[in-house]
């Protein structure tokens, strides 16, 4: 079958596959990742599968390894298992909470302030995000896989963020969270923030850095960008909108503990396993430790240097263990 190929802004080529061909795509990628426990084989769904193949431009055996290392990943973080008062003191100031409001798109939207960053601990920071994260897609509507992050540099000093919390964080989101990240805006970045990102920039693949755009509130033209993505009337004050709400922490917290609760009954179901599923963890987690999956691959990505300090901070950033995506509340999209 013919495949049609899409020039990127970055200059790579990204592959549109017929949809018999992804769907036979997809299904290599599923054989070559088995056996999988009952939680792992929910979290491989095909939209699953389909997001790590588009990351890796629908090249079966780099998506496979990038799956593989994400399950491993999952097996070991746990991002499931994060609840509201495992990440409550990194929570407390603000500096990263999911909006009441949404997007244009109805996509959920993760509201973050570096100048309120309260925590040294980048293992603390990660888990909070990832937290954040796989709140946003329980939130999904049926309808999207993406997220938008709206990033507020109000009185920012490059004191409020480290190089190696920002790699992490990269890292994260890139490998483990393939395709959920529609756009991130950067609103009114100082100009100093300029060379902090041409720092971090290196460590961003090239679909990444396509989705980041800068919006100042003394340049029209940019400003259009909030217009584009936002309906006015709903988005928060703090960003040019009409919407006065703040963000409240008891509020916060009540929301998040709701959330909690369906995201654990979600869960709880997934993992009734009966004893053939365990014996074939163990087969799994044997299979995903073998080296001989782990060769590097030259795709043009970034280098995954900081895998390490990735399980070092142990944060478990997807959606769980398991071939889900979760959508909306009690919805699951496969």
């Amino acid at each position: 079958m013919s495949s049609n190929l899409k020039k990127s802004g970055s200059n790579a080529h990204e592959l549109s596959l017929p949809h018999e061909e992804q769907l036979k795509k997809i299904g290599e990628v599923r054989t070559a990742v088995s056996p999988i426990p009952e939680k792992l084989s929910k979290f491989c769904s095909d939209a699953q599968i389909a997001r790590y193949l588009r990351a890796r431009n629908w090249n079966v055996k780099k998506a496979t390894k990038m799956l593989k290392d994400s399950l491993k990943w999952r097996l070991e973080f746990k991002p499931e298992q994060i609840r509201w008062e495992d990440v409550a003191s990194e929570a407390e100031s603000g500096k990263v909470y999911r909006s009441t409001s949404v997007d244009k798109e109805g996509r959920p939207v993760l509201v973050m302030r570096p100048s309120l960053e309260n925590s040294k601990s980048v293992a603390g920071q990660i888990k909070y995000l990832v937290y954040c994260m796989e709140n946003a897609i329980l939130h999904l509507p049926s309808n999207q896989e993406q997220m938008v992050w709206l990033v507020d540099y109000w009185n920012f000093s490059l004191s409020n963020i480290s190089l190696k919390s920002a790699k992490e964080a990269a890292h994260v989101l890139q490998n483990h969270y393939p395709e959920r990240l529609g756009v991130a805006i950067l609103y009114n970045p100082p100009r100093l923030f300029e060379q902090f990102y041409k720092v971090v920039k290196p460590f961003l693949e090239a679909k990444t850095r396509k989705k980041v755009k800068f919006v100042y509130t003394d340049d029209e033209s940019t400003k259009k960008i909030m217009e584009e993505v936002f309906e006015m009337d709903q988005l928060e004050s703090a960003f040019g909108g009409e919407n006065p709400e703040t963000f409240d922490i008891q509020k916060y917290a009540q929301r998040m503990k709701e959330d909690d609760e369906k995201m654990r009954s979600f869960w709880e179901e997934a993992s009734v396993v009966d004893s053939s599923c365990n014996n074939g963890l163990i087969m799994h987690e044997r299979s995903l430790s073998d080296p001989s999956e782990g060769e590097a691959e030259s795709d043009g990505t970034p280098s995954s240097s900081t895998a390490e300090d990735s399980r070092a901070s142990t944060p478990d950033v997807g959606l769980s263990v398991a071939t889900v995506s979760l959508e909306e509340p009690g919805h699951v999209k496969v």
